[in-house]
């Protein structure tokens, strides 16, 4: 009789094993899944400064018309966002130059979506800002303070050797599309360029807006508030001397986003520094990110305007198509 109710309790214990092990399995795992079900999917995206704002635009709105799918966004960089992707660690890569031929080796697929600039900028304190926006500055200018190094002074730039101020250049330390497009203009490359080294296009802005004597370069966002269309605050886009007149052109004087949106559509300013910017994948995108980078080639587009970018024209635009199919 003892054993039999021996047997009895261990039974009634194996059958509440059986049923609480699940249970608390369960739970335990529901935290993770963040009550997910099996039609939500998530997209994940990294690299370009220069493209991030355009790309928390369309995340948004992308998000609105489909709530089932979760996009995340991080910048660090077009260098960050074609390694992230050619390593799986993220579906999308932002990247604000052109894909080299050695990245398409290893997988990366890229598709135009947008286009942007980079600009020259310095602080709004610079004691020949007159002059700068007077006269402009020429691209062998630029290329003698950034990569032969031989202009160091702001009197220099202007034709006004008793003015001996130092130029404090900054430039991008992280791998990126503004630095290579900047340098692309002048003749090199990232690595030819002299400066302080700052990570970021917000790094590069800040640093000018601290110091009189600063120059940089940045991407168009980054050069102009994206509230007023104004220079952001503490920095001005110098003019760039595209025809080396001696002087700023009504069309080379870019005081406003407005004005600078204009010469890049128009073509006046020069193509570099105005750039494709590009998404990137491993391989041809498939399913939800596919369907993603569809919709910013269609319904997409009409959101660049609004944030400040450059609609691809109809002709570009069937191109990119072309190639995702």
């Amino acid at each position: 009789m003892k054993n039999l109710k021996i047997r009895r309790m261990v039974f009634t214990s194996l059958i509440l094993m059986l049923i609480l092990i699940p249970m608390m399995s369960a739970c335990q795992q529901a935290p993770a899944n963040q009550g997910a079900t099996s039609s939500e999917a998530k997209i994940s995206v990294s690299g370009a400064f220069a493209l991030y704002p355009m790309m928390i635009k369309w995340a948004e709105e992308y998000q609105k018309i489909n709530p089932n799918i979760k996009i995340d966004v991080s910048a660090g960089g077009a260098g960050k966002g074609m390694t992230d992707t050619l390593s799986g660690m993220v579906d999308i890569g932002m990247v604000s130059r052109d894909v080299k031929t050695e990245e398409t080796d290893q997988g990366a697929f890229g598709i135009a979506v947008t286009k942007d600039a980079v600009f020259p900028t310095v602080n709004d304190q610079n004691p020949v800002l007159n002059d700068l926006m007077r006269i402009g500055v020429t691209k062998d200018i630029f290329t003698g303070i950034f990569i032969k190094k031989e202009i160091t002074t702001w009197g220099r730039v202007v034709g006004k050797p008793e003015v001996t101020d130092s130029i404090h250049i900054y430039t991008r330390s992280d791998a990126c599309g503004a630095a290579d497009v900047w340098s692309a203009f002048l003749g090199g490359k990232q690595e030819n360029l002299t400066g302080i080294g700052v990570s970021g296009d917000p790094g590069i802005s800040e640093a000018v807006s601290k110091d009189a004597l600063g120059l940089g370069y940045n991407n168009l966002n980054y050069a102009f508030d994206a509230d007023t269309g104004k220079p952001v605050k503490g920095i001005m886009a110098i003019p760039l001397d595209v025809n080396g007149n001696g002087k700023a052109d009504e069309t080379e004087l870019l005081d406003t986003k407005e004005k600078a949106v204009q010469a890049i559509v128009n073509g006046q300013y020069p193509s570099p520094p105005a750039r494709l910017l590009y998404l990137v994948t491993k391989g041809k995108p498939s399913g939800t990110v596919l369907d993603f980078i569809l919709w910013i080639l269609g319904d997409g587009q009409k959101y660049e305007g609004e944030v400040g970018y450059i609609n691809l024209t109809e002709i570009q635009l069937a191109d990119q198509k072309a190639k995702l199919k």
